[in-house]
């Protein structure tokens, strides 16, 4: 039996996986995640699509600058390589590598449509016109950087003897990875796999390069023909954290990994990710998206490992792989019996969070610090112990929290001059945590009932005027309608809440309610009243017509947790530095 090779993994949920409809990360939270995936164990990273826009040229840059170094979590790997889209065409491709080229190690990823519909209808050009596009752009491509992935868009649909020429031209071109994407989710496992397998044997030159997968969930086929792909011969994955992407998603990172790491004796590759973190990076995903995690998803739902059926809990009870084959800890589900209640100290916290992902450098001291007094006011006002969902809620809450500092840093903050600048190393600014946010929940008194109309007093503190301010609003949809009202005469800004949910993190009368919310300035293309603006140039500057601002936050009083979560977002947007307003969804969605 031939030695198992590295399955590398490629994360792109910093690109395709944002093009859900509806999302759109701003570049701290892109950062956030970034860092999350490194930890994680990830190879490389899809960073974005840097010629979209100056905001995400640079989200993209940053990214490369802050996280490409960053080797904590990754003993016996690599740092990450951060990963540019381009199109075929030069500004694209110099674009890219201008805003990755800072990372210790980088890649430019180069695409262009290969099927006859695609060059048809689409594009309006010949195959040998497209063989000499991607000779020549790809050219281009390695002239900048020396790793170089090519991928023909519609390979699922493409012929086979005609993909074989193109991708021969890329391989002669300086292309090192080649992917093959199933742009619509068409394909079956059989047809896939077979598609890689022929490529593999009938490509020159395919004994040079790394073929990958990248396919879509259209069919929920994702998962399945990713795995046949590695059978027949693809060495790297394209997937995102929880599946997320256009349309029906991508395929699941961890869904792919734990079929390796549950088959060993079936595939030949083995993987380098540190599975434990698995559900930690899903909730952050779920979170700073709000794209929620199905119950029932494999290996991350919440339902993953309960078994209701008496049956089912007879036989865990006395074996747990009677009915799990998977073990819940394997994955970040904690199952220690470390109960954590109003006498429990600085350490058993610290360790506590260590056991559900976030030790090491996954939150800053400030960080820890918050979370911690969070933890002591929860531990007093609950009956019962904190549970592990309490604390995840008390992370995503402090994380959201901080990037609203850091927003209200970037505003705050001199401009260096630009020799200055150059010389600071990423880091170098003063602590986000360090800085206060520009509005804060001083007092609030909610009034409400069944035949009554909800009334809400709210006072707030403006870190920028040192001064607290006091409004009141009435609403006729109930006391959160009537909250957000008057923090929005307060600040002075038409905010329109675009998403909004609350779940409880655990069971009975005293558990923690968590909120998250997405805003955007009213007037907006995409908000509900709708606009003319869409088309527009200014339209095209962000996604829609304005950039989105999330905000979460936990406590027991549900009426509380929202208007934190709504001001934390407020924060977020009221500290927006308009250089960073991403592509709208219309232009930086792409294909693959």
């Amino acid at each position: 039996m031939s030695a198992k090779q590295k399955l590398i993994i490629f994360d792109t949920t910093l690109r395709d996986g944002e093009q859900s409809p509806g999302v759109t990360l701003n570049t701290e939270e892109k950062i956030e995640i970034a860092r999350q995936l490194s930890r994680l164990g990830v190879d490389i990273i899809e960073a974005g699509f840097p010629v979209a826009s100056p905001g995400d040229f640079n989200a993209v840059q940053r990214i490369a600058r802050e996280v490409g170094p960053l080797m904590e979590g990754r003993d016996g790997l690599q740092p990450m390589v951060i990963c540019g889209l381009a199109r075929s065409v030069k500004k694209d491709i110099q674009t890219a590598y201008d805003a990755i080229k800072d990372a210790p190690r980088h890649r430019i990823h180069v695409f262009l449509a290969t099927s006859d519909i695609h060059l048809e209808h689409k594009l309006k050009i010949t195959r040998e016109q497209c063989k000499a596009r991607i000779g020549e752009m790809v050219s281009f491509a390695k002239s900048l950087c020396d790793d170089i992935e090519f991928s023909p868009e519609d390979a699922g649909r493409s012929d086979p003897s005609f993909l074989c020429e193109a991708l021969a031209v890329a391989i002669e071109a300086g292309a090192t990875t080649l992917n093959i994407p199933d742009t619509v989710g068409y394909t079956t496992p059989h047809e896939y796999g077979a598609l890689i397998k022929h490529l593999c044997q009938n490509t020159k030159g395919a004994e040079n390069v790394v073929f990958s997968t990248h396919c879509h969930n259209d069919l929920g086929l994702a998962t399945a023909n990713t795995l046949a792909g590695i059978s027949n011969g693809a060495r790297q994955v394209e997937v995102t954290i929880n599946g997320i992407g256009e349309r029906a998603g991508n395929t699941s990172l961890e869904e792919v990994v734990m079929n390796v790491h549950t088959h060993p004796d079936t595939y030949p590759v083995y993987h380098t990710i540190n599975t434990r973190l698995f559900y930690s990076t899903s909730r952050m995903v779920e979170d700073l998206s709000g794209m929620a995690v199905q119950a029932n998803k494999a290996i991350v739902g919440r339902n993953a490992f309960l078994h209701e059926s008496g049956i089912h809990q007879d036989g865990v009870l006395k074996n747990k792989q009677t009915y799990e084959i998977i073990r819940p800890e394997d994955v970040g589900v904690t199952t220690g019996n470390l109960a954590l209640g109003k006498h429990s100290g600085r350490h058993a916290f610290k360790t506590k969070l260590e056991e559900l992902g976030y030790g090491g450098a996954a939150l800053s001291d400030a960080q820890f610090q918050a979370a911690f007094a969070k933890f002591k006011d929860l531990a007093d006002s609950k009956k019962t112990g904190v549970t592990d969902g309490d604390m995840h809620a008390l992370v995503a809450d402090v994380r959201s929290s901080s990037m609203a500092r850091a927003g209200s840093a970037s505003q705050s903050a001199t401009p260096a001059p630009p020799a200055a600048a150059e010389e600071a190393a990423p880091g170098d600014d003063a602590p986000a945590d360090d800085v206060a946010a520009r509005y804060t929940l001083k007092h609030m008194q909610v009034f409400t009932g069944v035949g009554v109309t909800p009334t809400a007093t709210v006072t707030l503190h403006d870190a920028q005027q040192g001064a607290e301010l006091i409004d009141v609003a009435v609403a006729k949809n109930g006391p959160i309608e009537a909250t957000y009202s008057a923090i929005q005469r307060i600040v002075g800004i038409d905010i329109d809440l675009l998403n909004f949910s609350i779940s409880a993190t655990s069971s009975g009368q005293d558990t923690l309610g968590k909120v998250s919310v997405r805003i955007a300035r009213a007037g907006g293309a995409d908000s509900p009243a709708g606009s003319s603006q869409q088309d527009s140039p200014a339209a095209l500057t962000s996604y829609g017509s304005v950039p989105k601002f999330s905000g979460v936050a936990a406590n027991v009083d549900i009426i509380t947790a929202s208007a934190n979560a709504y001001l934390t977002a407020v924060n977020r947007l009221v500290g927006h530095d308009e250089a960073n307003n991403r592509a709208s969804h219309k232009e930086r969605n792409v294909e693959i």
